[in-house]
């Protein structure tokens, strides 16, 4: 019966034979690794141990050169690993290297916050490009304004040119976020001048790309050269900080606490102008943004400001022999956003805004650092916030600032002698929070806003004439909230 079932279908013709697929076992693969793999956990038949740290993970050479062009290179070519039976592995992540071993076998891996960040570079190393690209999509989806920048420099370190683009698209699409996040503030002057100069940015206003691009200048310092009418710049600063107080003491600049861009801070700088170098000083006790500083008898006050939730009566003084801060006697009014200056040998605050009843303030208060004591003096004429201080002729000079929304040009000064404010010229135009310092017997006002637009400029004030210049030369940006001083120019400038 057998043999005719052989002849009878030997003589079918051609177009009667049905044609019958060979067969094909479509889980036979998922056996077969799955098999491998309890072989792999069970340590038979394995060939190789991959060795990570203190990890080692023993494997099948020939399951790894099958999913991983790495392993396939480091197992079939003239590589030394080809004839090893350990191999260390030295630039992976042990923990990564596991997940990734496991894959192999079994063609699963789950991507989380907690291993996403090492299990990319080892699925980039390893040529596993499946998983990375997991990884990417998994990072995609957790784009946020306050990661999205780190997600572009880590796709940027690891080549991974798909997810750095949706990256750098979603940080246009929501500049306004992220430009108040943390990872703004660590970009480099570079990397914030390319992403605000792309035409994809959505901004809400052209206010948003000003603040952001000023943001680049607060690590930044200049410095003018009154022989050569010119402006320079020196070192930069060792952190960012704007609306710190500035002072000069033993001919070295201090740059006390301000505001990083997310906190106030109590960390303090010290520039010394003849190696050109900035260091980092003891810190304060409290944080301090707007506050005031001066240096009286040789020691260095920091007066009032704001921590970032109140504002402060407190003021503390830096011994520079000692390297210390201590406190004093606080003011008897809270005062942030303050100008201070020392006449006579005596330490004045002057203005500012006082958090706990929301005013901007025209009362003025005098240290006297041979009792310890604060004493009110006479009212200015008008209430000043943001004002500059300067000190010329034996005169104490408050300069602009701004009651609410009114920024001023208006200038008054102290006589100490008949405690009364007089007023004199005004400035040409409205400033607030400018830098001010007294040379050879002239004020210069320096910077400052105008309630709408960070200024360059700089005023030149002549006590004897009561007449207000401008300086020529002009700052290569407006600095509001900027810090001046003077220090005679070093010899190796």
């Amino acid at each position: 019966m057998s043999a005719f079932s052989m002849d009878f279908t030997q003589q079918l013709a051609e177009e009667d034979k049905v044609l019958v697929p060979p067969y094909r076992n479509a889980d036979h693969c998922n056996k077969g690794f799955k098999i491998m793999n309890t072989l792999r956990l069970q340590n038979q038949l394995c060939d190789v141990v991959l060795k990570a740290g203190n990890v080692e993970i023993p494997a099948h050479k020939v399951v790894l050169a099958s999913s991983s062009s790495y392993f396939y290179a480091m197992f079939t070519g003239e590589l030394s690993e080809s004839r090893q039976n350990v191999v260390t592995l030295k630039e992976i992540d042990s923990a990564a290297l596991e997940m990734l071993v496991e894959y192999v076998y079994v063609a699963e891996i789950d991507v989380t916050e907690e291993n996403v960040q090492v299990l990319l570079p080892a699925a980039n190393l390893l040529q596993l490009n499946e998983v990375r690209d997991a990884c990417c999509e998994f990072l995609k989806a957790q784009l946020h304004p306050s990661n999205c920048l780190g997600i572009r420099a880590f796709a940027d370190m690891h080549s991974c040119s798909d997810l750095m683009g949706t990256g750098h698209n979603y940080a246009e699409l929501h500049f306004g976020e992220v430009v108040q996040g943390e990872e703004f503030i660590g970009l480099s002057c570079m990397q914030v001048a390319e992403l605000i100069s792309s035409d994809q940015l959505c901004v809400p206003s052209e206010e948003k790309v000003r603040e952001a691009w000023a943001w680049v200048f607060l690590l930044s310092v200049e410095c003018y050269d009154f022989k050569a009418e010119r402006w320079y710049p020196v070192a930069e600063m060792n952190s960012r900080r704007c609306r710190a107080g500035v002072a000069v003491l033993d001919n070295l600049i201090y740059a006390v606490g301000g505001f990083n861009g997310s906190l106030r801070v109590r960390t303090v700088d010290c520039y010394d102008p003849v190696k050109d170098q900035w260091r980092p000083a003891a810190s304060m006790d409290a944080r301090r943004s707007t506050l005031g500083a001066a240096v009286l008898n040789g020691l260095l006050y920091a007066v009032g400001g704001f921590d970032g939730t109140t504002g402060l009566n407190t003021c503390e003084v830096y011994d520079p022999k000692l390297n210390e801060w201590r406190p004093i006697k606080p003011m008897s009014t809270r005062r942030s956003s303050v100008g201070v200056g020392v006449l006579n040998g005596l330490l004045y605050a002057v203005g500012g805004y006082d958090g706990a009843s929301r005013h901007c303030l025209s009362s003025v208060e005098c240290y006297n650092p041979n009792t310890g004591d604060w004493t009110i003096v006479s009212d200015m004429s008008t209430r000043r916030s943001g004002a500059g201080v300067g000190i010329a002729e034996g005169l104490l000079f408050a300069i602009g600032g701004h009651d609410g929304p009114h920024v001023r040009k208006s200038v008054e000064c102290y006589i100490s002698d008949l405690n009364m404010w007089k007023p004199v010229s005004e400035m040409s135009m409205c400033r607030r929070n400018a830098g001010v310092a007294s040379v050879n017997g002239l004020l210069f006002v320096v910077g400052g806003d105008d309630g709408s637009t960070n200024l360059a400029s700089v005023e030149v004030y002549n006590p004897r004439t009561d007449q207000w210049g401008l300086l020529s030369s002009c700052m290569s940006i407006g600095r509001s909230y900027a810090g001046v001083s003077v220090i005679d120019r070093p010899n190796s400038k």
